[in-house]
């Protein structure tokens, strides 16, 4: 018997990717997987509902994949994801298209209800909420094979006034270590290399299921496997960063030097509206204490402009912050009013047009902070990890570089360089972003 083809459309963040991984790896075995939607028989949309940007694109996209029933070959349209959780069946209601409606605890079950559907065809949904569930499996990698992301823990209990996450995904779970290590050694049997370490609060691993924080001893056994070579860690609150994680990250050659702190804002009042567990003095304490302890440490952030009664003094404050502290790496977002937050209640929600402003004005800031930053390291030779090639140049990333959210260094060689090597790159010009450099060392690693 024939099988039928799948395709995949993952929308989203990284964590969202991973479940899109094991969505794939999960019905692997029943179907034949393709990369191109023209040609399946099933389509899967793995949707964002963060805000209300990701969710446009999720519905359009669903509409979009939609048409494809009578264009091409699609008989069978399914939505998950964050959106499908958020709404359920209001959303399978509003949009006839949705054959299965699944939400984000219930991949596994996902073939029984394709044979569901067959059987019965009636639309099915599929969408309770978990507060425990942890999604385990084989993933089928949608990454470059040397890349690939490792998801430490499932929900958040922080409960930002902006952010919904928590009602979608549910509370803080940490998933066992000895599972994670285990996925680790066979993705690196796969020939992973880089390892990014991901949850919605990465330094809070282990406090749930081991009552303490197991950050620093996760990485330490992840760097004792054979054949991980870099490891990275994104989204670390500045306050739950521990001495033991710092000094983790300084001592050990596979840790690469780069956190990505999430701060959002600068500014006190702001930062307590947000429920943000933190303030001012301790963000610029622990900056100033990883630069202290870890050398060329490099910090990507993320900030949001017109929270409800950000005033232009407030914006002000975030702006002089840039400029003094000099980020390596910034994402700016506008604040999104989400229904069902606290936030979306508040007084004094900014203009729409506002909100433009200051975030054209705060990535201009960040655009000479990055090429004042970039122009230090021409003549200095990094690590590179060769990701393809465009034109007259390979595409590389240094160990400093997070794959598609920060710039990338455009390397000449005379020779083939193939995807995964990791080579010694000179840099011989800066961009704004981006690094030019040529081989140093053709073969050295």
């Amino acid at each position: 018997m024939q099988k039928f083809k799948v395709g995949m459309v993952s929308l989203g963040c990284d964590k969202n990717r991973v479940d899109s991984e094991l969505i794939l790896g999960s019905i692997n075995k029943h179907y034949e997987i393709t990369n191109d939607p023209k040609e399946a028989d099933i389509i899967i949309v793995n949707t964002c509902g963060f805000i209300e940007k990701a969710k446009q694109e999720s519905i359009d996209t669903i509409l979009e994949m939609a048409e494809y029933k009578t264009k091409y070959k699609c008989k069978m349209l399914i939505a998950t994801g964050c959106l499908t959780q958020r709404y359920g069946d209001e959303l399978l209601e509003l949009m006839p298209e949705i054959d299965i409606l699944m939400g984000v605890n219930d991949y596994m079950k996902l073939h029984k209800l394709i044979m569901q559907f067959i059987k019965e065809e009636k639309r099915i949904s599929s969408a309770e909420y978990s507060d425990n569930n942890i999604n385990e499996g084989i993933r089928l990698l949608t990454t470059d094979k040397h890349t690939a992301y490792v998801r430490i823990a499932e929900g958040c209990n922080n409960f930002c006034t902006y952010c919904i996450i928590p009602k979608i995904r549910g509370k803080f779970r940490s998933r066992k270590m000895e599972n994670i290590l285990e996925e680790v050694k066979s993705l690196s049997s796969q020939g992973v290399k880089e390892f990014i370490l991901i949850a919605q609060d990465l330094t809070c691993y282990g406090i749930d299921i081991y009552n303490e924080k197991k950050l620093h001893e996760l990485i330490s056994e992840m760097s004792k496997i054979e054949g991980v070579e870099w490891i990275r860690l994104l989204y670390c609150y500045p306050e739950e960063i521990t001495e033991e994680l710092i000094d983790e990250i300084a001592t050990n050659d596979k840790v690469v030097k780069y956190l990505d702190l999430p701060i959002q804002h600068i500014n006190d009042n702001i930062l307590k509206r947000m429920a943000r567990k933190t303030n001012k003095q301790t963000i610029i304490s622990k900056i100033n204490r990883l630069r202290e302890k870890v050398s060329g440490v490099v910090l990507r952030t993320s900030l949001i402009v017109g929270f409800p009664g950000e005033t232009k003094e407030e914006f002000e404050e975030l702006k002089e912050f840039l400029k003094d502290f000099k980020l390596d790496n910034v994402g700016v977002f506008k604040y999104s009013q989400e229904e069902g937050t606290p936030a979306s209640k508040m007084d004094n929600q900014v203009l729409e047009e506002v909100k433009d402003v200051r975030e054209r004005e705060l990535m201009d800031v960040q655009k000479i902070v990055s090429e004042g930053l970039n122009k230090l390291k021409v003549s200095k030779v990094y690590d590179t990890i060769i990701e393809g090639r465009k034109g007259k140049y390979f595409i590389g990333r240094s160990s400093e570089m997070a794959p598609e959210i920060d710039g990338v260094i455009y390397v000449k060689s005379d020779e083939n360089l193939n995807k995964g090597d990791i080579i010694k790159v000179k840099i011989i010009e800066a961009l704004e972003y981006d690094l030019i450099g040529e081989v140093y060392n053709e073969f050295s690693k």
